[in-house]
């Protein structure tokens, strides 16, 4: 049975906690709910940005010393961003909790924002970096294929041309909103005592408090573009290729239905696309499904990475697969084994803390109702291969499929995947 404890402090921070006894670490998590789909295009990628800014020196320390303080702790410290929250996280011996709690809160409320042209071109090569790896960018193209122009639909990233030219004034605004105590949830899990772990922020909070404000309410997609197609024409060995559509929401009740889809036809390594396109006739190295879910949609899709005479045959066999579980055509031993599967990956991973802390924060961020292991546990048995079915067909239904992909030639890569959604193809072209 999992035991947390939630309170909120004067500031209007949210502070989470899981004690686990047995260890003598302590993961700590600052979760703000701030992603790329909260920014304007004039600000693609500030979000990013400013998680990048937060470890070149704050009000108190430089970036040397904040680097110095957790190398001597013999710790780790980290962030990211993604479309809907930003995060940084650290491990560290539970005898030193305080002073990571000290330095992460002032880089949190009171960053310097110094440096500002170095790290920027530091993001511009990262920028540069992705632009250069098509089985990472293919996914960036493939949000914008189903997102259109909404800010879901963009690279959370950024892009360059904001990057370059972004202003100090604008990023500290940006922040002073968006860092605000209610908008913020600290997670932490491992060996700690959540009153103790309250007493240990005020004190931190003493030197810097967040800034004022309350939750951010965001505007909902209310419904999602018409799929569309996207292609970049690279001088690639292989093509990268993305199909899919919108999914289903973070508190949606179907979501356990969705991870078993998910397992079934790409999650695994006996899921059907990994053993039908590569085990059984070697036709990528890389092929696999994926689903994101957001506070309100979602995103589901296939990704396969293949030469060009294999272009076609993966398409296939791809469009083929979901035809047929659509067509509730499911083997009860590979339901069994993704339940089996879902089940133990949820295990394995409550033996971190790091894990730990990372489900209270995004649950409470994200504002998710936060289940217990049992009713997980319950709620993945209780999935009937009728429903994963259900969920196949109407995702997966050909008219709401967009395309996305990298390569030599986009005339070959259209033939190859005319067959997928011509709506698409044609409203592209």
């Amino acid at each position: 049975m999992q035991k947390y404890v939630l309170s909120e402090l004067d500031s209007g921070e949210r502070v989470i906690s899981e004690r686990v006894p047995s260890v003598r670490s302590v993961a700590l998590g600052f979760w703000i709910g701030a992603g790329s789909r909260d920014e304007t295009d004039a600000k693609a990628g500030v979000s990013h940005f400013i998680e990048h800014l937060l470890f070149k020196g704050s009000r108190s320390y430089t970036a040397q010393q904040i680097a110095e303080i957790f190398d001597g702790l013999g710790g780790e410290l980290n962030a990211a961003t993604s479309r809907e929250h930003t995060m940084i996280y650290a491990r560290v011996p539970d005898g030193h909790v305080q002073t990571a709690l000290d330095v992460m809160t002032d880089m949190v409320f009171a960053p310097a924002f110094s440096d500002l042209d170095s790290e920027r071109e530091v993001v511009l090569e990262e920028i540069a970096m992705y632009e250069d790896t098509p089985q990472e960018l293919v996914h960036d193209l493939f949000s914008e294929a189903v997102f259109g122009r909404h800010a879901l639909g963009r690279p959370v990233i950024g892009t360059a041309d904001v990057i370059s030219s972004v202003t100090k004034r604008v990023l500290s605004t940006y922040h002073r909103q968006m860092y605000a105590g209610g908008n913020v949830v600290i997670a932490a899990g491992g060996n700690i005592e959540h009153n103790k772990l309250v007493r240990m922020l005020q004190r931190a909070q003493s030197q810097q408090r967040p800034p004022a404000g309350g939750p951010r309410v965001r505007r909902p997609l209310v419904k999602a573009p018409p799929p569309d197609f996207r292609f970049a024409k690279k001088s690639t060995e292989q093509y990268h290729i993305c199909l899919g559509a919108p999914g289903i929401a973070r508190s949606d009740r179907r979501r356990f239905a969705a991870s078993i889809l998910d397992s079934v036809l790409g999650g695994s390594a006996s899921s059907r696309l990994f053993q039908e396109i590569r085990e059984k006739r070697g036709m990528a190295y890389s092929v696999y499904s994926f689903a994101s879910q957001y506070t309100d949609t979602g995103l589901v899709g296939i990704y396969v990475g293949t030469r060009e005479e294999n272009l076609g045959p993966c398409v296939e066999i791809a469009a083929e697969q979901l035809a047929d579980i659509a067509a509730g055509n499911l083997r009860p031993e590979e339901i069994a084994r993704a339940k089996e599967n879902l089940k133990g990956r949820i295990m394995l991973s409550m033996e971190s803390t790091s894990n730990r802390m990372t489900r209270l924060g995004k649950s409470l961020i994200t504002d998710t109702e936060l289940l217990s292991f049992e009713r997980i546990i319950a709620e993945i048995e209780a999935v009937e291969p009728e429903e994963v079915a259900e969920l196949a067909g109407l995702l997966f239904s050909p008219e709401r499929l967009s395309l996305s992909g990298i390569g030599p030639s986009e005339r070959v890569f259209r033939a190859a995947v005319r067959r997928i959604n011509p709506t698409a193809l044609a409203r592209a072209a």
